[in-house]
């Protein structure tokens, strides 16, 4: 049994530009209102820290496990509590829809006995707090974009 949330944004700048934000995790405090604070390498294998704030939620210190990366293509988390009763696996994944045109996915996934509970609890906070993140995922890339000579999307 498992439990799954999800956001996906279309972002106007290639998957490149993307990868280069999700990457750059030392920098997330400028423009990540999800995960402020982060602490740690992207490496299989890598503990890293993270202050999470979920909407109408109280701060929180996470140290999830880098389990897979893959450049300009995903990186995945994992988490346990209580055991192992509840396990998360954390994803942020990026899809090349065109030259200058991408997709950001970034979601989770709730196993273990307790797994789909816990995340069925925390439903509408996660959501929100997914959207905050894709939503900020788009601007950032976007204006990275723009800022190298890149085309800004019309919108009429």
């Amino acid at each position: 049994m498992t439990s799954f949330f999800e956001n996906r944004a279309g972002i106007a700048a290639p998957a490149e530009i993307v990868w280069e934000v999700l990457y750059d995790i030392e920098n997330w405090s400028q423009w990540n209102p999800l995960y402020p604070e982060v602490q740690g390498n992207v490496r299989i294998g890598e503990t890293l820290t993270l202050k999470q704030i979920l909407p109408g939620g109280e701060e929180e210190v996470l140290r999830p496990r880098i389990t897979e990366w893959v450049p300009h293509s995903h990186i995945y988390w994992h988490m346990s509590w209580m055991g192992g009763l509840v396990r998360a696996q954390r994803y942020f994944e990026i899809e090349a829809v065109t030259e200058t045109g991408s997709i950001f996915a970034n979601g989770e996934v709730f196993r273990g006995l307790l797994g789909p509970y816990v995340g069925n609890r925390l439903q509408r906070r996660l959501r929100a707090g997914y959207k905050l993140m894709g939503d900020a995922m788009r601007d950032r890339a976007q204006a990275l974009w723009i800022e190298r000579g890149g085309k800004p999307l019309i919108t009429e």
